[in-house]
């Protein structure tokens, strides 16, 4: 089993979580060493249960670290070089990997190749890293005038992001998110993934996939993995809806990916409004979560939702403000009301832990109505089952063929029927 599939990830957006400036500083100014901020953190993410720190973008940037503009280069805002192997030295010290956000898709107006285009045309040697478009200009991702796509038929664009993946691998991180890898041909990412995989047989790539062919940028564009959408916005919009036919329908879905990879699932982040705003039903919480914990897929858990912080995405400059917010210095600083919360994650984290074969396990749906779940997740001889009830009513559901134990939950095991309370839920094992 590959080390990814005993992963659970603590998912961290570094500008903002550290209050960094919203604008690149200015070239004269000294660098502001904030990523030790994020060290005072570690034990807190142990301690919840994560074993892997999924960092956003860290590199010299113009504004949101999406832009950027020197990919060997630690964002001046958040430090430099030695304050981010410093942490990483610090995470592995504590049995954390460290994931990287590779922006390969687009880069900053400011990053020095396009710059050179902009300042010599077809003339620039780099001319070709780009796509003009009528009028003069170049292509942008998905219309936003400050990311200039790259070109992804240029070879030397292959050659660079290998270039920049290897070199951080080089030290230390154990892998890459890919940021917008559904932009980008599948071509590209299969020429770049088998050079870095030869040198780094046991680099974790993960792509964040919204839609499409889930399978293709595993079986044809050679990552391991992709952000599994689809599951994320069943959870949330099952549960507001009240139709859990929805997550059931999804979870067949989700089986069939399993054939493929294990997908990297999540009920929030750092692009999405947060679970606890999203959901119209705070008593939801834990049924996403529970539902995050039992069901197959690499976990993770953006920072700040396992205290049940809130936060809208809006669309908008400054849109992404509310769900990107400051920390305090260290975890002391926390309000209290959000811990009854991190201790649920503390158990449901720690209930995943001791069951490890979770990662690859196919759901089966037995009991389903609108509010009404009943599903076990099994892998060989290993199993559990978990029911959820969303109705403000209590309800009864069987379990299915076998003897189960209470494992979690309100909800009370009655040989083979669950007894569960308003808005409640259970998970039980083979007794």
């Amino acid at each position: 089993m590959h080390w990814s599939e005993h992963a659970v990830w603590w998912h961290v957006y570094p500008l903002g979580f550290t209050g960094a400036e919203r604008r690149a500083l200015p070239p004269s100014a000294p660098p502001v060493p904030r990523l030790s901020h994020l060290a005072n953190w570690l034990d807190y993410l142990v301690a919840l249960g994560c074993n892997g720190l999924a960092l956003g973008p860290v590199f010299a940037s113009e504004t949101h670290g999406y832009d950027t503009v020197d990919h060997f280069r630690v964002d001046p805002r958040l430090g430099e070089e030695e304050d981010l192997l410093r942490l990483v030295e610090q995470a592995s010290g504590r049995g954390l990997r460290v994931l990287l956000d590779g922006v390969f898709n687009h880069v900053g107006r400011s990053f020095p190749a396009f710059a050179d285009v902009t300042a010599h045309g077809p003339r620039s040697r780099y001319a070709s890293w780009f796509r003009p478009t009528p009028g003069g200009g170049h292509l942008t991702f998905e219309g936003h005038h400050r990311l200039v796509a790259l070109n992804h038929d240029e070879p030397e664009v292959a050659d660079y992001v290998t270039e920049v993946m290897t070199h951080w691998l080089e030290r230390g991180v154990a892998g890459w998110r890919l940021d917008a890898a559904y932009a980008v041909p599948l071509s590209f990412w299969r020429a770049v993934t088998e050079r870095v995989r030869a040198r780094f047989p046991g680099a974790w790539l993960m792509g964040e996939v919204i839609h499409g062919d889930y399978a293709a940028y595993v079986t044809d564009g050679g990552l391991d993995s992709v952000t599994q959408y689809e599951l994320w916005k069943a959870i949330w919009s099952s549960l507001n809806d009240r139709n859990l036919f929805e997550l059931a329908w999804t979870l067949d879905r989700h089986n069939a990916l399993l054939e493929t990879f294990v997908p990297y699932t999540f009920v929030g982040n750092h692009d999405v409004t947060r679970i606890a705003s999203r959901l119209s039903d705070e008593r939801h919480l834990e049924h996403a979560l529970v539902i995050l914990c039992t069901v197959a897929g690499i976990p993770a858990i953006y920072s700040g939702d396992e205290q049940a912080f809130r936060g809208v995405k809006e669309e908008r400059e400054g849109g992404d403000d509310a769900i990107r917010p400051e920390f305090p210095g260290d975890p002391a600083g926390l309000a209290g009301h959000g811990h009854p919360y991190y201790r649920l994650h503390q158990d449901l984290i720690g209930f995943r832990r001791r069951h490890p074969w979770l990662v690859r396990a196919r759901t089966t749906v037995t009991t389903l109505t609108n509010t009404t779940m009943v599903y076990t997740a099994a892998d060989g001889d290993h199993g559990v089952t978990v029911a959820l009830n969303t109705a403000d009513d209590p309800a009864e559901a069987d379990l299915p063929a076998g003897v189960w134990r209470h494992a979690a939950g309100p909800g009370r095991i009655d040989g083979s029927r669950v007894s569960l309370p308003a808005a409640g839920w259970a998970i039980a094992t083979r007794g």
